[in-house]
């Protein structure tokens, strides 16, 4: 009798293993949790998660943080398409999570980052010696010259680029000059995200493309320091950004969104089937807690301090005290 009920003990202990277990996430007797987090992220979030990763599993032993890096449409697309299921979703522009994951698989995002558009190039890129913030678009016209972007429906650098260029025309005082670099820019040279972009660089299949500062100075590589009134960068200039716009492809076949120049920010959520909640949650802590605040700072990244959110009252509750509502919603 002793026997069997012990038995039924081990017994129903394994199976609540197998079925915590099941989720990704075990809780630990020290009050601490292991487990695997999955986070789709932005491509040019790729270099700071990857030591974000390293210090939050050191920081919880056990825990496995799994990353998938995409354009930021389609890592969102990732959850709204395909029906795979992160416990994190990280992307360049907070207006991807609005647009294509509210309401159905979210109804909140936190704003945690800013950066900025630059033109990256290498020492061999032609007229490398001569490009500089005033020049670069006669420096790019010149016959032989290659540069390219990201595919504006999968990546915002993509639609960025397009904004930057239409900025340019209205501030350089350049009429057509969006068409010009429109023509000079072919299919070949456009990828899916920016990060794609600069094995073409390195090799010298393009002497320059269109990225965001961070990952120039992420990769130590010179890059073209744009002024602040196209580079999307500051709020100062939010009303100029704001008078060019891009259209992209929408949630639905046929359907399209327009989106407006506004200053650079980056937005995180966790989708409504999170497998591992608690998980993202502890993630996000640390994201915007000291520690994941120095590491974004440091990869050229700065961080929102508070984070901003479109509605404290539908962010966890474990989050609540690190964020407010923002300005950049």
């Amino acid at each position: 009798m002793r026997k069997g009920r012990v038995f039924v003990i081990i017994l129903s202990i394994l199976l609540m293993i197998l079925v915590i277990g099941g989720t990704g996430f075990v809780y630990a007797n020290n009050g601490g949790f292991t487990g695997k987090i999955v986070i789709f992220h932005a491509g040019s979030l790729s270099i700071p998660f990857d030591e974000l990763e390293k210090a939050f599993e050191a920081r919880y032993p056990g825990t496995d943080v799994i990353r998938e890096a995409a354009g930021s449409r389609t890592t969102a697309r990732k959850v709204t398409d395909l029906n795979r299921r992160a416990d994190v979703v990280a992307v360049a522009d907070y207006t991807v999570i609005r647009a294509l994951m509210m309401p159905e698989f979210t109804d909140w995002y936190i704003n945690f980052a800013t950066n900025e558009m630059a033109i990256m190039y290498t020492s061999h890129s032609r007229y490398a010696d001569e490009i500089n913030a005033d020049n670069w678009y006669r420096i790019l016209l010149k016959p032989g010259v290659e540069y390219g972007h990201s595919d504006p429906n999968s990546d915002p650098c993509g639609y960025r680029s397009q904004l930057v260029w239409k900025l340019a025309e209205k501030y350089y005082k350049e009429p057509g000059l969006y068409t010009k670099l429109v023509k000079g820019c072919p299919l070949k040279n456009i990828r899916p995200k920016e990060t794609d972009l600069i094995a073409l660089l390195e090799t010298g299949e393009l002497d320059y493309i269109f990225i965001y500062r961070s990952i120039a100075q992420q990769h130590n590589l010179p890059f073209v320091e744009l002024p602040e009134e196209i580079s999307l960068r500051n709020d100062k200039y939010s009303d100029f950004y704001a008078t060019v716009s891009f259209d992209v492809n929408g949630k639905k076949p046929g359907e399209m969104i327009t989106k407006i120049g506004k200053p650079m920010v980056y937005g995180v959520t966790i989708p409504n089937n999170a497998p591992n909640r608690r998980g993202a949650i502890a993630f996000l802590k640390f994201l915007l807690g000291p520690e994941g605040r120095k590491i974004m700072k440091e990869n050229g990244q700065p961080p929102i301090i508070p984070a901003e959110t479109n509605d404290v009252s539908k962010v966890p509750l474990e989050l609540r005290p690190l964020v407010k509502e923002g300005k950049h919603n």
